[in-house]
């Protein structure tokens, strides 16, 4: 037989989390009325980054320092920059080879006449 499981919204795993962060696991899965299993399991699933808590909720322990995280944030630009310049590159392309066809096709339309 299967059973009666209860399905979570991904808000209420987040809370959760986040509350046992503060009380405890025990008292947080007694506080909320689930088990403590279900719980460990939503926390389980943060620690493995499976549940996204969300921006600003880091601990010492977890957060970046100020380095790291200007490191990854000057990372992070100059990927996205490189991506704009091949964006760009490939709308110049685009354009040019637009003007082309449409510039045969005119062609095309001038000799048919």
């Amino acid at each position: 037989m299967a059973r009666n499981q209860r399905q979570y919204d991904t808000d209420y795993k987040i809370q959760s989390v986040k509350l046992s962060k503060e009380i405890g696991l025990t008292k947080a899965a007694k506080e909320l009325g689930i088990s403590t299993s279900t719980l460990n399991g939503w926390v389980k699933a943060y620690k493995e980054g499976k549940l996204d808590l969300g921006l600003g909720f880091q601990t010492p322990d977890s957060a970046m320092s100020l380095t790291e995280e200007l490191i990854s944030l000057r990372k992070q630009l100059k990927e996205q920059n490189k991506e704009i310049k091949r964006l760009k590159e490939e709308n110049e392309f685009l354009e040019e080879a637009s003007a082309f066809f449409a510039a045969s096709r005119r062609k095309s339309a001038k000799t048919n006449d």
